[in-house]
C-alpha cells in the first residue's frame, strides 16, 4: 500500500545535500525531512562515542517527524553508530558505504581503490571490509583528508588555497606530480590507484578540483546516487513507495546558520530551499 509519510535524511553538515539530490532525481515523488547538524560539524575529527550520541539525537529529530525511512547520508556516522541506529529504530534506515563501496568495486580496472574520507570512517575500515565483501582482489588504499569538510562546510569549493588543500589530501593515493605532469610521490606506488572512492558526502561538493588533482585516467565514484538507487529498492521492497497522486514536500533543518546552508544548497540545486528552519537539538530532545 503506498505511504505518503516523507523520507528522513540525516547528515553531519551540507554533504548529505549531494545525496539528497540524488534521491530527488531517482525518487520525484518522494517527501523528504533533511537535517545537517552543521553547528557540531565535522564529525570525523571526534570520538565514536561523540558521533553516536551525535547521531542519535539528529535522528530523534527525524523519526518525530514519522518518517518512513531514514537515510544516514553521512560516512562518519554510517560508519560508526549505523548497528546502534538500527537498534534503537523499528524504521529501515539505510547508510552511505555499502552503496558506494558496490559501485567503486564495479568502477575498478587494475583492482586498485583509493579512498578518502574523515579520519573517524578510515579509522573504522568500514570501506575496506566493504569491498573486499565485493571483491576480495581489490587493493584498497584508505587515508583520512580532514582537511576537506571544513572547506566545505565554509563555501570554499574553489580557488588557490581550495586547489592546494585537495592537491595535498590526495599525494599519498594518485602521487605528486612535478612540473611536467610526472609522478614524484605515491605511498599507493605502481602508478597509484585508477579509482577512487569519495567517502564523504561532502567531497562531491569539491569534486571538479578532486578530479584535476586525481587526473582524468582515475574514475572517481561516490555514494549518492548508488544510495538513492538502494533507497528505492528499499521502498519498493517494503510497499513503502509514495503514491503517484500526492505532491511531494520536502523540508530542511539545520542546526547551524540558516543563510549559510541556504547557500550551499543553491550551488546544488540552483535556488535555495525556500523552507530551510533551524532547529535546537537540545531543545527538542526535551
Amino acid at each position: 500500500m503506498p505511504d505518503p509519510r516523507p523520507v528522513g535524511v540525516f547528515d553531519s553538515g551540507v554533504g548529505g545535500l549531494t545525496v539528497l539530490r540524488e534521491i530527488l532525481r531517482r525518487l520525484p515523488g518522494e517527501s523528504t525531512v533533511y537535517l545537517g547538524d552543521n553547528a557540531r560539524a565535522p564529525y570525523g575529527t571526534r570520538s565514536d562515542d561523540e558521533v553516536r550520541a551525535f547521531s542519535g539525537e539528529s535522528l530523534d529529530v527525524l523519526a518525530a517527524h514519522d518518517v518512513k525511512a531514514i537515510v544516514v547520508a553521512c560516512n562518519t556516522s554510517t560508519a560508526v553508530a549505523l548497528g546502534d541506529l538500527r537498534r534503537r529504530y523499528d524504521l529501515p534506515i539505510l547508510g552511505v558505504i555499502r552503496p558506494g563501496a558496490s559501485a567503486a568495486a564495479l568502477a575498478t580496472r587494475s583492482r586498485r581503490v583509493g579512498v578518502i574520507a574523515t579520519p573517524a570512517t578510515i579509522r573504522s575500515h568500514a570501506y575496506l571490509f566493504a569491498i573486499r565483501d565485493e571483491n576480495p582482489a581489490v587493493e584498497v588504499w584508505e587515508h583520512a583528508t580532514p582537511a576537506l569538510v571544513p572547506l566545505v562546510e565554509a563555501g570554499q569549493l574553489s580557488g588557490p588555497g581550495a586547489e592546494r588543500a585537495v592537491r595535498d589530501a590526495l599525494a599519498p593515493l594518485v602521487g605528486r606530480r612535478d612540473a611536467a605532469g610526472d609522478v614524484i610521490f605515491s605511498l599507493a606506488a605502481a602508478g597509484g590507484v585508477d579509482t577512487l572512492l569519495l567517502g564523504c558526502t561532502h567531497y562531491p561538493f569539491l569534486r571538479p578540483l578532486l578530479q584535476a588533482a586525481a587526473g582524468e585516467q582515475v574514475a572517481i565514484v561516490d555514494s549518492a546516487s548508488a544510495t538513492a538507487s538502494a533507497l528505492a529498492e528499499l521502498l519498493a521492497v517494503t510497499g513503502l513507495e509514495a503514491p503517484a497522486e500526492r505532491a511531494p514536500v520536502h523540508v530542511q533543518f539545520t542546526t547551524g546558520n540558516v543563510g549559510a546552508f541556504q547557500s550551499t544548497a543553491a550551488r546544488l540545486f540552483g535556488s535555495a530551499f525556500p523552507d530551510v528552519m533551524g532547529v535546537d537539538l537540545a531543545a527538542a530532545a526535551s
